[in-house]
């Protein structure tokens, strides 16, 4: 027995250690080292809108993908609790009753003059010592698998957080386009009459009066290309809502929305504790490293302990009888001696595999180094584009305005109220995108850092404000 406790602390196969990652010392576009980072704020301190809180939360309970998400981790604990289970014995029973003549369990025989009936119930019990540790490597690997689903989960909420985010900044920033576009529409309609307006008191010609026709029918045909664009941007919201297709409604302005000023990205080390998909790739190495322990497990041998007691009786009249209890305790040991080759392969399969992971492991690392650094520079870059943007509209207005003095007073042609107009329009455009892009790029931000990564599941619904960092291993 001493024997078993002894070898019971074996564990065959290398112990798990989280792959070495070369994190650099800061993030590449940060203003320097920051322990603090926006990755700490629930999402709905980033941006304090009502109405895309709702819709996150409408989300979060709704989706279908966080639906599956869900399931997926269930099956990843199921599989985990079937893992445990063989640390401990295997009790079933089994019955056989039958009564006839000339039969044995149920088949034609010629038995012992006047035996009838057979009767068989017994309880089994079996139960294998993890010597060589081969359960506790399946356990590793199933609680390893079941810890990637749960990460893989909260990675698919911070998606969703995000991706409904950018829908809705990406809505906004439509229906801004849209006020630009029906503001254009009427400074061009103003213009067709002007030049109308002149043609017909002999100041003017056809040529204008068609110039301005033509630009305003451009102008016109922007307006219902949007209304088209809104109306897939709302129906992508209802479906990650989980909804049908509809209209949204929302309450608040692009431009009203707040850029926050300071955005700390954290240490880049700390990335790797808080990204889901990082996470779960490491959950993924230490289910390979567990797969290589069983794979080395095979070529011990597989000790058993089994045991029955019950009832064998025929015929049945001698069911009552002592004689026919029947019981037995018994112990096997059953190994490999030749296999060509197939316990090498499993095991060099095993090991490639884990390599594979780690591999896969660095990689997911590098790139979120990366998804925090494009964030980062793509913030600053935006900031400096619409200071240029500002002035370039600002400009365009007030050249319209000088252009149309000009023209009502005889000092220039109607080329340059044309002109004016039409480089206003797109530098509205541009403004209005990189407005979006402003708000876009802190949502990313958010996501690339591992944003929520403290929130509880019932914080993630926006139910509590102040999130209670857990403790994560």
């Amino acid at each position: 027995m001493s024997l078993l406790v002894l070898l019971s602390g074996c564990t065959v196969g290398p112990n798990y250690r989280q792959p070495q990652v070369n994190a650099p010392a800061v993030f590449r576009g940060s203003s320097g080292a920051q322990p603090a980072s926006l990755a700490d704020l629930p999402w709905w301190d980033i941006f304090k809108d009502p109405t895309l809180t709702e819709l996150v939360k409408t989300t979060l309970v709704n989706n279908y993908d966080l639906a599956a998400a869900v399931a997926r981790v269930e099956q990843a604990r199921q599989i985990a609790a079937e893992a445990r289970s063989e640390y401990f014995p295997n009790v079933n029973y089994a019955t056989i009753l039958s009564y006839g003549h000339n039969q044995f369990i149920q088949s034609p025989v010629n038995p012992a003059p006047s035996a009838q009936g057979f009767l068989m119930a017994i309880a089994r019990a079996s139960w294998e010592p993890d010597i060589w540790g081969r359960i506790r490597r399946l356990n590793e690997g199933a609680r390893a698998r079941f810890l990637g689903a749960e990460e893989t989960r909260r990675g698919v909420m911070l998606v969703l957080v995000s991706d409904v985010s950018q829908a809705y900044f990406e809505l906004l920033g439509l229906r801004y386009r849209l006020e630009v576009a029906r503001a254009t529409e009427q400074t061009f309609a103003a213009t067709l009459k002007l030049f109308t307006e002149r043609e017909q008191g002999g100041l003017g010609n056809g040529l204008q009066t068609s110039r301005a026709t033509a630009d305003l029918a451009a102008e016109t045909a922007a307006i219902p290309e949007l209304e088209r664009l809104i109306a897939l941007k709302e129906n992508q919201l209802n479906v990650l809502m989980g909804k049908n297709p509809g209209p949204i409604d929302t309450r608040i302005k692009l431009l009203d929305e707040t850029v926050p000023p300071n955005i700390p990205a954290g240490l880049p080390s700390a990335l790797l504790e808080r990204r889901p998909d990082v996470v779960a790739a490491a959950a993924e190495v230490r289910s390979a490293n567990a797969q290589i322990g069983s794979a080395r497990a095979a070529y011990f041998p597989q000790i058993g302990l089994t045991t029955f007691f019950g009832k064998l009786s025929t015929p049945l009249a001698n069911v009552t009888s002592g004689n026919t209890n029947a019981w037995s305790l018994g112990a096997s040991a059953a190994g490999p001696i030749f296999t060509g080759g197939a316990l090498k392969a499993r095991r060099r399969q095993a090991v490639a595999y884990w390599e594979e992971t780690r591999a896969r492991y660095g990689q997911t690392a590098v790139n979120a180094f990366r998804d925090v650094s494009d964030a980062l520079i793509s913030r600053e870059k935006f900031d400096a584009v619409r200071e240029e943007l500002v002035r370039a509209v600002q400009s365009s207005e007030q050249s319209i305005s000088l252009a149309r003095v000009r023209y009502i007073e005889g000092l220039s042609n109607y080329n340059e109220v044309l002109e004016a107009q039409q480089r206003l329009y797109p530098a509205q455009v541009a403004l209005a995108e990189t407005e979006i892009s402003r708000r876009l790029v802190v949502v990313q931000l958010y996501q690339a850092l591992g944003g929520g990564w403290n929130l509880t599941d019932p914080q993630w619904l926006g139910a509590a404000p102040q999130p209670t960092p857990p403790k994560r291993k």
